[in-house]
């Protein structure tokens, strides 16, 4: 017994759990996530500035994804090379990178690094390579990127769903934007997006590793401090179009590819989600075994594979789906998409698939929080979400806990999913 102690000690010595801390700058709290890790002498941090993804843009599409390419660009004084070359020189890792509501700036390196990769950070922040060569050179690349994208059917079927359940809103765009969109895009662009964006009043910063975590706010709020502070906004939720819908795209093409998607009544904090998580994993989420791979692959040998995911964030919520099929038999494919879903929210699941579900999900669970980015990332989505910490425990035992009939009864109130609106790429 001593020695499981001794060695349960041992091991709270070299893993904590994540903490939320704050640090106050210019008279305002910075919200810290933070999860020592003694196991390698490594350390990462972010920052992530909220309401500041491919969400706002609502001027020109691709506008944030640009602004993230530029920030990759190293800084004006050292240029895209010798600003590469200096971190490459002490194994430091310095990006940035675009969600649909965040705009994220990461840096890792080893403990050892950490002060000098703070100190190639905060020039980042203070002299991004903003020129128009870097304008000029990101334009290009992005063009290229997006070009040889027509020929991928998969991201032409899913850019097109989107424009038919957002419609009108920044949501219907592809987060890289469109060759015409990209064009457009200019250096005033960009300055103003960083200059709105980057702001203390949006940041929430999260660090792991082997660190102090006292000694690392003091030199953080330094950085912070020299950032302006900006102002936050509210983030927009844009619903779903109820009104069901379907767009054929002809290309030259050998397959048929099938997606679709559909509004789901659900939001950010429901207290029913972990119904939501479990119901959609069985109907096509969970790969062999579910709803959709089972009718669609195994049963009628219409695709490889077949899947449907719930969507559920502070800007929109959804279920999409998707599969390829052979183009003599689209049509079967998607009838029998819209029946699956149709016997699934009239009959509910059965008694063993509930018995399967939980099963996996519980069982799995250390798989998703083995790594510290899983661990720092599932604090951050709880904080972020307005969750108290250590919800996505809670959560589990929620699952564990659940019964048949009330999952059910809540699979048969979400009528919504069956008004399914198709973007199908065919020849």
């Amino acid at each position: 017994m001593k020695k499981i102690l001794l060695i349960l000690l041992m091991l709270g010595q070299i893993l904590m759990a994540a903490t939320i801390q704050n640090i106050e700058v210019n008279g305002k709290n910075i919200p810290v996530i933070f999860e020592k890790d003694t196991r390698l002498p490594l350390a990462t941090m972010q920052f992530i500035f909220t309401n500041s993804g491919s969400i706002t843009d609502t001027k020109k599409a691709g506008i944030a994804k640009f602004a993230s390419r530029v920030m990759s660009e190293g800084t004006k004084e050292l240029g895209s090379n010798k600003f590469a070359e200096a971190l490459e020189a002490k194994a430091i890792h310095i990006s940035a990178s675009t969600g649909k509501e965040t705009f994220v700036l990461e840096v890792g390196c080893l403990k050892d690094e950490f002060d000098t990769a703070l100190k190639y950070f905060d020039a980042l922040l203070q002299d991004p390579n903003l020129s128009q060569d870097t304008i000029k050179k990101v334009k290009t690349t992005t063009i290229g990127s997006l070009s040889s994208k027509a020929n991928d059917f998969d991201y032409v079927a899913e850019n097109e769903l989107k424009q038919l359940l957002f419609a009108d809103t920044p949501l219907a765009n592809p987060s890289s934007g469109t060759i015409e969109s990209v064009k457009s895009i200019n250096l005033t662009d960009i300055k103003t997006f960083l200059k709105s964006h980057l702001v203390s009043s949006r940041l929430i910063v999260v660090i792991g590793g082997d660190l102090d975590i006292e000694d690392i706010k003091i030199k953080i709020a330094k950085i912070i401090q020299k950032m302006p502070q900006g102002r936050a906004t509210k983030l927009k939720n844009y619903p779903v179009i109820t009104k069901a819908s379907e767009k054929i795209i002809k290309k030259e093409t050998e397959q048929a590819y099938v997606y679709f998607g559909s509004p789901y009544n659900m939001e950010v904090g429901d207290k029913d989600y972990y119904k939501a998580r479990v119901a959609t994993y069985i109907l096509g989420t969970g790969g062999f075994g579910s709803r959709l791979m089972e009718e669609i692959r195994v049963k009628r040998g219409l695709a490889y594979s077949a899947y449907a995911r719930l969507h559920v964030s502070k800007s929109s919520s959804y279920m999409s789906g998707y599969l390829q099929t052979k183009l003599d038999t689209m049509q079967e494919a998607q009838k029998t998409v819209k029946e699956v879903v149709a016997r699934f929210v009239k009959d509910g699941v059965t008694k063993d698939e509930l018995k399967q579900t939980k099963k996996f999900l519980l069982g799995s669970e250390p798989l998703r929080v083995e790594t510290m980015s899983q661990r720092l990332n599932r604090t951050f989505m709880e904080y972020y979400k307005g969750y108290d910490l250590g919800h996505s425990d809670k959560e589990l035992s929620l699952i564990k806990e659940l019964k048949l009939k009330g999952l059910n009864k809540f699979i048969k109130k979400h009528t919504e999913i069956l008004e399914m609106s198709f973007a199908i790429v065919t020849k």
